[in-house]
């Protein structure tokens, strides 16, 4: 989907609020009674904080 192990991902702050952003935009849509939607959001929230928390390893760039 897109590179998770990005150097703008490697301060936390960062990655916690991308995942809290997707997870609580499924529960908003969810609430709205779109399911749908609540399901795509949630898979994505679902798949930042699994790469995020999880698989994160950030590379040295320059």
């Amino acid at each position: 989907m897109f590179d998770l192990n990005h150097p703008f991902f490697r301060p936390l702050w960062r990655r916690v609020l991308v995942t809290a952003f997707c997870l609580g935009w499924a529960v908003f849509e969810a609430a709205m009674g779109n399911p749908v939607w609540a399901f795509i959001t949630a898979a994505i929230g679902i798949y930042c904080g699994y790469g995020f928390f999880v698989t994160f390893d950030p590379r040295d760039d320059p």
